[in-house]
């Protein structure tokens, strides 16, 4: 133990990290810098943070403050020691209706003061598309502002007094009047009055620099304002007095359609004067569907708020009125509207990705300038990009006059890096030129610091030095950010990756082969960090449970980053650290769809554990329950079912059993079926002639084993609708499709009797990706004469058929077969709606509660579902997240707890509260068990229940 981290340790009560994990979690930001701290802490009090100050001091170590970490110029990561806020220093501490104010905390998520504040029709003002997930500390840090900026400006505008402690240990109380301004401070601002009344741009989104225009007498002498925007370099904020607004009783949205970008920007000024709460803008290439917008190339988002409906709508007629459009669209219903917010919202990660696919940056993020210049700023930008070979797709504020924009900047390479540094210095001196500011909303940090004076003039960036010395004479606090920074080309997070692609089994079609391009894709946006999921999102189950950053997608994503690195994590595939952060990861695939880059950590967890494990003894839940297919085609060939229960049924010998296989004490062992789905299959005699489409009926490993009703009811089903159903040859060669058996005489010959179709989820999930390989190929032998015909493949199991659709291709990315099944295979829902059309479901008739499948909801979609619900009378919205069982996850020894946290997220309350005569849905089998075993509630596949209406 350090001589630091042993003085931290008896200095404070929060928790103390010098870890590699707890170090490597905060290396970055959500920019392209990174930086390796020396140890991370999360005071739980003021206290605790006077105590990190004095040692740092002592020893001259940096000290960052650290919220969401969602900061997007770097000035979140540092060299020092890092301040965690988000773990304790997270409250909300008192809320004054009458006064309209609040009292938090740093670390306290914007989202949970919206929350608390809503109840009494008042909110933050600022809110930037990170809402769910930034703190009220980093908005302050970086003057945050967001899509409302238009109607309630800054977070500056939006704060009375911040109570802030010094390098040095001041505690200090800012305010009006020079309320706690450290001393020196007035000196310095009585020296300059000059050029603190000339030096700065008069704009709505200045947010570069110190805002020391904010201390003159005539604006109030606002100390708390002036610290707004200082990126933690002046002061360590401890509590926050913010002001609330007034939020509207009813809200309108007018989207507004324009042939293109820069029509849309030059019209976003003259609606300023409408009263607008908002004036946001993109354009057609960052939009990845049009479904749903009104006709044109880019677009306006405008909106409108009133008392009423009725009055939140005349007002976006209004502006729909006032604009020269292509086309519009104003929308009252309120989830119509957050349905087009939520593209708006996205559009951080989206940009991410060129429409191609290939990589986009942050770097000049957020440049502004007056509105009313907007439209000539965009047209220079664009021809800018054009000069220097660059694409990038802008988006963002329009009303305020500021743009967000990545950019497909080449940062591996020693000229691709020469060139991000040219181009960002012409593009400086282009802001300038248009009156505007180098940031508008995200800070300086160390992308932009470097190249204030052009903006600024070397005397006012010497005056900002000056500055930081009366609040900060040691440079403790953030150093290198805002004044005397680093280069804006140095410290870049992909310089320490490897230049070589990595070895891997999976194909990452998506990023050109290489692992080290699919872990680049998380670029900290952070949504995975929610604490709260809205409809039917899934991501991210775990971190939701535990609350800890490594048990989120960026947490893990960061993680196997610093693998790559092998500077901090030194281990490679063998890393404690990041099996142990992957441990809980539930390989919901929740990040494929949820994450705006699509990160798929699931895919990652199973290519990590494969090589971890390579050549070593696994976990024995791996043999229990990644070789489930096995046991219990060897318990059905061998007809022991009935024992094989009876057996589990003695609690002594399942605890045995159960500690031998790795399996959780809290779990009961599901049982097997007496008579497995194929054998009711061939007792039954096979397929029925008919005239309709045929299908495959998959007998996924669940369904064939341990719940056969769910295949029986599926077929009863599917034959009602005309479908002519058939199961999978079982013998390689040429075969009879339809019986589950094969006939010919060269099959008998060639075939391997009672091979059995398998979709590998249960090897992929636990990394045997040698032995899934090995499955799938002998599935597609199998399959050979299926995929002959042009019949679908019908899959129950909605893991399994997520399987098929992306691991089979992924994983067998060089026969061409794969492709062609994950191309066929369909949900009972899809089947029904494309091969049977003009079939009208049994009504049911009844509520319905339950999850959708999480592996549906990432990989498969629900619209068929949904509409087949509705046409059998089936009402009511399923909930999202994760049951938290998640196959063999909830199974493991260790799980249990966090498997059931999971499941108290959305599903078990969903249940609860279901009302009287509900079904309860549910199409994965572990989806069904976790009810089961913790609500003893009978979940049933929707299959069930539309046979049990034929009845």
């Amino acid at each position: 133990m350090t001589d630091l981290e042993a003085a931290l340790r008896r200095a404070v009560r929060g928790e103390v990290g010098f870890d590699t994990t707890s170090r490597a979690l905060t290396t970055m930001d959500a920019s392209n810098y990174r930086r390796v701290p020396l140890g991370v802490v999360a005071p739980r009090d003021a206290d605790d943070v006077a105590a990190v100050l004095e040692v740092c001091r002592e020893r001259g170590v940096p000290v960052v403050a650290r919220g969401g970490g969602t900061s997007i110029a770097g000035q979140a990561t540092g060299t020092g020691v890092v301040l965690d806020f988000t773990r304790h220093m997270n409250r909300l501490v008192a809320l004054d209706p009458e006064a309209r104010t609040a009292v938090v905390q740093p670390g306290l998520v914007l989202d949970r003061l919206q929350d608390a504040a809503a109840p009494h029709g008042l909110r933050f003002g600022p809110d930037p598309s990170t809402h769910s997930r930034c703190t009220l500390g980093g908005m302050i840090g970086n003057n945050s502002c967001g899509s409302h900026s238009v109607a309630w400006g800054t977070t500056a505008d939006s704060v009375r007094e911040l109570t802030v402690l010094t390098a040095r240990g001041r505690r200090l109380r800012l305010g009006q009047e020079w309320a706690g301004a450290p001393e020196g401070l007035r000196e310095l601002v009585d020296g300059d009055l000059a050029r603190l009344r000339t030096g700065f741009p008069d704009l709505p989104r200045r947010i570069s620099g110190y805002a020391l225009d904010a201390l003159l007498p005539e604006r109030g002498a606002d100390v708390a304002r002036s610290f707004c925007g200082s990126e933690g370099t002046l002061g360590v904020l401890t509590e926050a007095v913010v002001r609330l607004v007034e939020s509207p009783r009813a809200r309108a949205l007018a989207v507004l359609g324009y042939a293109d970008e820069a029509g849309a920007a030059e019209a976003a000024a003259g609606l300023l004067p409408l009263g607008p709460l908002t004036v946001e803008g993109m354009a057609v290439d960052l939009v990845p569907s049009t479904e749903g917008l009104p006709r044109g190339g880019a677009w306006l988002f405008v909106e409108t708020g009133g008392d009423t409906e009725a009055e939140a709508r005349a007002r976006a007629e209004a502006v729909v009125r006032a604009a020269d459009v292509v086309d519009a669209l104003v929308v009252t219903d309120p989830a119509g509207q957050l349905t087009l917010w939520r593209v708006r919202e996205d559009a951080s990660g989206t940009a991410t990705r060129m429409p191609d696919g290939s990589e986009a940056w942050p770097g000049w993020e957020d440049c502004a300038v007056p509105p009313a210049r907007l439209g000539g700023y965009l047209r220079d930008f664009r021809a800018l990009l054009t000069a220097h070979g660059l694409r990038g797709t802008p988006y963002g504020h329009f009303g305020d006059g500021c743009i967000h924009v990545r950019i497909d900047f080449d940062l591996l390479s020693e000229a691709g890096v020469a060139r991000f540094r040219r181009f960002s210095e012409e593009l400086a001196e282009v802001v300038v030129a248009h009156g505007g500011s180098l940031s508008g909303e995200h800070g300086d940090g160390q992308a932009r610091a470097e190249l204030l004076p052009r903006m600024y003039g070397e005397e006012t960036v010497a005056l900002f030095e000056r500055a930081k010395a009366v609040w900060d004479p040691d440079d403790l606090l953030n150093p290198g950010m805002l004044v005397r920074p680093a280069p804006l080309d140095a410290n870049l997070r992909f310089s320490v990756l490897p230049r070589e692609p990595v070895d891997v089994e999976f194909g990452y079609p998506s990023d050109g082969g290489d692992f080290s391009a699919a872990v680049r894709r998380c670029v900290g946006v952070a949504k995975c960090r929610t604490t709260s999921v809205s409809g039917a999102g899934v991501m991210c189950p775990s971190f939701r449970a535990t609350g800890d950053e490594q048990h989120s997608t960026r947490g893990r994503a960061r993680l196997l980053h610093e693998m790559l690195a092998g500077e901090l994590v030194t281990d490679g595939w063998r890393s404690t650290e990041v099996r142990d952060a992957l441990d809980l990861c539930l390989s919901c695939k929740g990040c494929r769809s949820d994450c705006p880059v699509e990160v798929d950590m699931a895919t990652y967890k199973a290519e990590f554990l494969h090589h971890h494990y390579a050549g070593r003894r696994r976990p024995a839940a791996h043999y229990a329950m990644g070789w489930l297919p096995v046991w219990l085609r060897w318990a059905a060939r061998a007809r022991v079912a009935p024992v094989v229960n009876a057996l589990a049924s003695v609690r002594p010998l399942a605890a045995v059993a159960k500690r031998l296989g790795g399996i959780a004490g809290q779990r009961e062992v599901p049982r097997l079926a007496g008579e497995t789905f194929s054998r009711w299959w061939r007792r039954r005699g096979g397929r029925p002639p008919g005239g309709g489409d045929l299908v495959v009926l998959w007998p996924d490993t669940f369904t064939e084993h341990l719940s056969p009703s769910v295949g029986r009811a599926a077929v009863r089903v599917l034959e009602a609708a005309g479908l002519r159903v058939a199961l999978p040859p079982t013998l390689r060669g040429r075969a009879v499709i339809g019986d589950g058996t094969s006939r010919s005489a060269m099959a008998l010959l060639t075939a391997r009797r009672g091979s059995q179709v398998c979709c590998g989820l249960t090897y992929v999930s636990t990394g045997q990706l040698d032995r899934a390989r090995a499955v799938l190929r002998r599935t597609l032998d199998l399959m050979a004469p299926v995929l002959e015909t042009s019949a679908p493949v019908v899959v129950l199991e909605p893991s399994c058929a997520a399987a098929l659709r992306t691991d089979l291709p992924e994983l067998l990315h060089d026969d061409p077969r794969a492709a062609r099944l994950a191309a066929r295979v369909l949900t009972f829902a899809e089947a029904l709606e494309r091969h049977a059309p003009d079939w009208t479901p049994p009504a049911v008739n009844r509520p319905a509660v339950g999850q959708t499948h999480c592996h549906q909801h990432a990989v498969l979609g629900d619209a068929a579902d949904r509409r087949l619900r509705e046409s059998a009378g089936l009402t009511g919205e399923l909930s999202g997240g994760c049951c938290g069982l998640a196959g063999n996850f909830g199974f493991e020894d260790g799980h249990y707890e966090v498997s059931a946290a999971c499941a108290e997220d959305q599903l078990l309350p969903a249940v609860r509260e279901a009302p009287d005569g509900a079904v309860v849905l549910a199409d994965g089998f572990s989806c069904r068990t976790q009810l089961e075993q913790l609500a003893g509630a009978r979940g049933r596949h929707l299959a069930e229940v539309l046979a049990e209406g034929l009845e």
